[in-house]
């Protein structure tokens, strides 16, 4: 009876969903989502095609925003890293989470309607070791739901029912490869790239696959791979003549995991590509070259994947400066022309405008206060000009940005109103030295780190950078606003027609800004990190705004002192999707304080240094990934210094060996006694240090 109970209440559900999508709802195709006027849905990750992540909807503005209220607090259980853009059709919210389960939310109530989890630990293996379970969001098209996996594959779900439709493996399992991106669609086809730079000897590329059937529509490699084997198209034989060595036994990289932008007036996809495999162009390129199409926007016809063009913003990139963030499309009055515009701002630390029919740089200006890499970018050859020694000739160099970059994926927005866009900005340098890697017989990893430069040895202080939200005028080609904020791992931005800005931060707090002048008008405590962009839409015809509460990304897993500094110890706080209106009246479930694990000093446990000096190097590149810097969480993964497993040595190889794996601990059978006792005597030395 009881069973028969919940099935009834299910098909309850279901039916009430699908009376959500009669023939009069909203048909999500290439019109709608082209459709900069229409405000009550947000049907892709920028909103738009544009991905300029503006919404005309003006309820709240500048006058009101003080009396925003929260409406409803959705709290997800068995979450951790929550960076998504959720996708709003008719009411009924498309949201993903950790390791890429996705749930359907009634906009008004936020109630699950239902849940799709794709087991990705459990399809996974030892593929896990490599991706976070972050996700960064689903696509939308003709009634179905698309996410993509940590483990390699593309998913379409039926959005009345979610129910899975087709899967389709876009890596080959074998390789260290991953995804965490969202797919974006366009033309019955839906897009994906792939990770992996850092733990392989990868050649990334981008695969469109067809909405109906999941079939392979065309495919793009992002680098040239061996010439024995031949050349997929006359691009990869062009672009193969800007390297040297043997550089496909390294991979080579590119590999694009964040930026897709679809254009209809042009009918291409342009994909921001990413950086170098390994990064030290020493190892992968040795004579030296641009290494097309690494850290490049590349124009796609999107019905064929056929080359346009390419812009490339770091030739020969040596410091993982990939141009993996968001290209945003307008059209900019410039010196009294209407030009069809792209804007981007990659890690490198300069922000870009490009006439998006031609590829031809317009303009391109440092928004990072201590960018010295390069000392500008020549508008007539298009290239930076690189700085003496800014390659580490001499094996160690101090420069600004370092990888986490100036402008990483968390999406910058801009306002047609204002003129302005608005960015979330670091301010972080990075120590490049590769003075102890023989060229000779330095290999490429295999799931493991290893970017051909020393990376992540020692904990990241607590003031190593600074962070701001920026306003840039791109035709005024100058900062006009900014504000500083905490830490360092602030996310993505939402701009409205009411003249606001909306950003969360890393201390907790949502806040609108006026879009003009940048005064803070509103803020509402979320009581945990955010690492999600917000985003808005009606319900009823009243204009709402949502937000995924849930601290996690790169920045909190490897980030060490730096992000270990807020509080967001590991599931010490619950995570939540999050509604706000004019007329909310609920209030915020109270929130656990910030936690700080103490490290164990176990003072009958003698430090054997050459074993912990070991121990750091195999740190380096089995742990380091999610348990941090130095061995201190940032909150993605529990502090070891505070665990007692690594006390024992019986209880250390238990979990190595894969007894938590579905609770989200990779298993690393490989890794031998004395190198598991290497890392005990580490992190024994490590909760020992001062911070």
């Amino acid at each position: 009876m009881r069973a028969a109970n919940l099935m009834a209440g299910l098909t309850g559900i279901a039916a009430m969903f699908v009376a959500t999508l009669t023939p009069a709802a909203t048909v999500v195709d290439g019109g709608a989502i082209a459709d900069e006027q229409q405000s009550a849905n947000w049907l892709s990750y920028g909103r738009t095609y544009s991905e300029q992540r503006y919404s005309p909807l003006r309820d709240i503005d500048t006058g009101n925003v003080a009396g925003l209220k929260l409406d409803w607090a959705l709290a997800l259980e068995g979450d951790r890293t929550l960076l998504a853009t959720p996708i709003v059709v008719d009411g009924i919210m498309y949201v993903s989470g950790s390791f890429s389960v996705v749930r359907a939310v009634e906009a008004a109530s936020g109630k699950v309607l239902w849940t799709y989890d794709p087991k990705t630990l459990e399809v996974a293996g030892d593929r896990q070791r490599i991706f976070w379970d972050s996700n960064r969001g689903v696509a939308y098209w003709k009634g179905k739901v698309f996410v993509a996996t940590g483990d390699g594959r593309l998913n379409a779900i039926d959005a009345a029912t979610g129910k899975e439709v087709w899967s389709a493996q876009t890596i080959d399992p074998k390789l260290p490869m991953y995804i965490n991106g969202a797919p974006r669609v366009f033309r019955d086809k839906v897009i994906i790239g792939n990770g992996g730079t850092e733990v392989g000897a990868s050649r990334g590329y981008v695969t469109a696959y067809d909405t109906e059937t999941g079939q392979q529509a065309w495919r793009f490699y992002v680098v040239p791979g061996n010439p024995a084997d031949g050349f997929e198209d006359e691009t990869q034989a062009m672009a193969a003549k800007t390297w040297t060595g043997e550089w496909w036994k390294y991979g080579g990289g590119g590999n694009t995991w964040n930026g897709f932008t679809y254009d209809p007036e042009f009918n291409r996809i342009y994909i921001g590509t990413g950086n170098g495999s390994p990064w030290n162009q020493k190892l992968r390129s040795p004579g030296g070259g641009d290494n097309l199409f690494l850290c490049s926007i590349v124009a796609l016809d999107a019905d064929t994947g056929e080359y346009a063009w390419h812009y490339q913003t770091v030739p020969g990139e040596t410091w993982d400066y990939n141009s993996n963030m968001d290209m945003v499309l307008a059209d900019l009055t410039i010196d009294g022309k209407v030009v069809k515009a792209m804007m981007h701002a990659p890690k490198n630390g300069f922000f870009y405008v490009l006439d998006r029919a031609t590829g031809k740089l317009i303009s391109a200006e440092k928004i990072g206060k201590n960018v010295n890499w390069a000392t500008h970018v020549d508008l007539a050859t298009g290239r930076p000009v690189e700085r003496e020694g800014a390659r580490y000739e001499d094996g160690e160099e101090l420069i600004w940005p370092g990888p986490i970059g100036v402008h990483n994926w968390h999406a910058m927005s801009f306002n047609p109103g204002t003129g302005l866009v608005y960015i979330p900005v670091h301010e972080l340098p990075g120590m490049f030295t590769d003075k102890g890697i023989n060229p000779v017989t330095w290999q490429s990893p295999n799931f493991y780190i290893d970017t051909g430069v020393e990376f992540l040895h020692d904990d990241v202080p607590t003031n190593a950078g600074s962070a701001a939200l920026m306003a840039w005028d791109p035709i005024g080609k100058k900062e006009v606003w900014r504000h500083e904020l905490p830490g360092s791992w602030n996310a993505g931005t939402l701009t409205t027609a009411g003249n606001l800005v909306f950003q969360g931060r890393v201390d907790g707090k949502f806040v609108a800004y006026d879009a003009t002048s940048g005064a803070a008008l509103w803020t509402f405590d979320a009581g945990l990190g955010i690492s999600a962009p917000p985003v808005t839409y009606t319900v009823n015809g009243e204009q709402h705004i949502a937000l995924l509460v849930g601290w996690g990304g790169a920045g909190p897993a490897i980030g060490g002192s730096m992000n270990r500094q807020h509080g967001w110890a590991y599931r010490a706080q619950p995570r939540h999707l999050l509604s706000f209106s004019l007329k909310g009246q609920a209030e915020m479930p109270v929130m656990p304080p910030p936690v700080f694990p103490a490290p164990i000093k176990q003072s009958d446990f003698e430090v054997d240094p050459l074993l912990a000096e070991q121990g750091n190097a195999l740190w380096a590149k089995h742990c380091v990934l999610c348990h941090g810097a130095g061995a201190v969480s940032g909150g993605y993964a529990p502090d070891l210094r505070a665990s007692t497993i690594p006390l024992y040595a019986d209880a250390l190889d238990d979990v190595l060996g894969g007894s938590r794996q579905l609770a989200g601990m990779p298993r690393f059978t490989e890794l031998t006694a004395a190198d598991r006792k290497a890392i005990q005597h580490y992190i024994r030395r490590e909760a020992r240090a001062a911070p």
